[in-house]
C-alpha cells in the first residue's frame, strides 16, 4: 500500500474535487464524523474548528491510500483501515471524511482531515512521511495486504564523500562496499546461523554478536575485516541483526552455543591482533568515529577511513570484487587530473 500526503490551505478545493467524483459516479463517502452535504456547508464546518488556530497556514491534510492491483477491501474494511491510519498519525480527535474512488484500476481512498483538533491542539507533522511509511507497513500486516518492500531495506548505506575521495586517491574499493557485496552473497547462500558464520569466514569476514547477559538474546552484530570492525547497521538497515534473521533460520536456544563459541574465538583473535599492532606501532586499538558510522580500529590513526588492507595471511578480497565500472570511473578521473596538470605546466 502506498500513502500520499498533501497539506493545504483550502478545504473547499479538496472537498470539491472529491464531491465531483461522487457526482460522476466514480466515488462515494464510506466514513465521516462531519455532516455530509454540499461542498460549501462542509467547508464551513471544517473552518469552524480551524478558527481555533487562525495563524495555522496549512490546516488541511489530504491523504490517499492506494492498494496494489491484487488487493481489495470492502467499504467497511477500507473505512476501518482509514480510521486506523488517522489514529496512527495522531488524528484521534479531528474532523474527517473518507471517500472511496473507483476511477482507477487499483482500489484507493481519499481522506480529508482537519489538522486542528476539536480541543484546539494541532496534529504534529514532524517526520510525517517517515511515520506514514512505518504505519503503512503495520497496516499491511493487520489487513492481510501485499507487503511492499521498504526501499531502505533493499540497499546498503551509501558511501560518504570522504570514502569516495579515499577510493579515488588509492584506486581501491571502499571496505564498506566490499562488506556489503559479500554479505549479500552470504545471505543468499545461508540457511542457518552456522552456515551464515561459515560463509562469512570463508570470505575473511569475522562476525561478533552482541549478546544480552540478562536474557541471552542477540541484540546486534558487527563484522571484522582486516583491521576494521563495522557495526551491521552502519552498512545499511538490511545488515542489522534484526533484519538478517529474516533471511536465515535462527532459534535463540538452539544457536546460543554456536554464537558464544564464535564470540570467544573472535575475542581471542581481536586481542592477539590488537596486541601485535600495539607492539609494532605503539598505539593500542580503539574505537573511533569514521564516516558512515563508528568503526573500531587496531592501531590506526583517528582519521582512519575504514579502508584498511586485508590481513597479509588472509585472502585478498579486493581481487574478488566485481568493481570494474567503479575502477573505470576512477581511472577516468585520474586521467582528467593528469591532463589538467599537464596543461598547467605548459602555461
Amino acid at each position: 500500500m502506498i500513502a500520499k500526503i498533501i497539506k493545504g490551505k483550502d478545504f473547499y478545493g479538496v472537498l470539491a474535487y472529491n464531491e465531483k467524483k461522487v457526482e460522476q459516479g466514480q466515488g462515494r463517502v464510506i466514513d465521516a464524523n462531519i455532516a455530509h452535504g454540499n461542498t460549501v456547508d462542509m467547508t464551513k464546518e471544517f473552518n469552524l474548528v480551524r478558527q481555533l488556530r487562525p495563524r495555522l497556514a496549512k490546516a488541511v491534510c489530504h491523504v490517499s491510500l492506494n492498494l496494489p492491483h491484487t488487493d481489495n477491501l470492502n467499504d467497511r474494511e477500507f473505512a476501518s483501515l482509514g480510521h486506523d491510519y488517522l489514529k496512527g498519525m495522531g488524528f484521534d480527535d479531528n474532523q474527517y471524511i473518507i471517500y472511496r474512488h473507483t476511477d482507477e484500476e487499483h482500489h484507493h481512498i481519499h481522506i480529508v482531515a482537519n489538522r486542528v483538533k476539536l480541543s484546539g491542539e494541532v496534529v504534529d507533522d514532524s517526520r510525517d512521511l517517515y511515520r506514514s511509511k512505518q504505519l503503512v507497513r503495520e497496516l499491511e500486516k493487520k489487513y492481510n495486504l501485499v507487503q511492499l518492500p521498504d526501499k531502505n531495506m533493499t540497499k546498503g548505506a551509501a558511501l560518504t564523500q570522504k570514502e569516495v575521495e579515499k577510493a579515488i586517491r588509492t584506486s581501491k574499493p571502499p571496505i564498506k562496499l566490499i562488506l556489503q557485496q559479500h554479505l549479500e552473497s552470504v545471505l543468499r547462500e545461508s540457511k542457518d546461523v552456522a552456515g551464515f558464520i561459515d560463509g562469512l569466514k570463508q570470505r575473511n569476514i569475522f562476525p561478533k554478536f552482541n549478546v544480552s547477559k540478562s536474557t541471552g538474546r542477540v541484540t546486534g552484530i558487527s563484522f571484522r575485516y582486516g583491521e576494521v570492525i563495522y557495526k551491521g547497521s552502519t552498512l545499511g538497515r538490511k545488515y542489522s541483526w534484526n533484519n538478517i534473521v529474516k533471511h536465515i533460520d535462527y532459534e535463540q536456544d538452539r544457536d546460543r552455543p554456536i554464537i558464544l563459541e564464535n564470540n570467544v574465538a573472535e575475542r581471542r583473535a581481536e586481542r592477539a591482533f590488537g596486541e601485535g599492532l600495539g607492539r609494532a606501532t605503539g598505539t593500542p586499538g580503539k574505537t573511533t568515529d569514521a564516516p558512515g558510522g563508528p568503526v573500531q580500529t587496531f592501531g590506526q590513526p583517528k582519521n582512519h577511513m575504514g579502508a584498511a588492507q586485508a590481513v597479509a595471511s588472509g585472502q585478498d578480497m579486493e581481487e574478488e570484487i566485481l568493481w570494474t565500472p567503479f575502477k573505470l570511473e576512477l581511472d577516468d578521473r585520474n586521467r582528467r587530473k593528469r591532463k589538467k596538470k599537464g596543461k598547467g605546466r605548459r602555461l
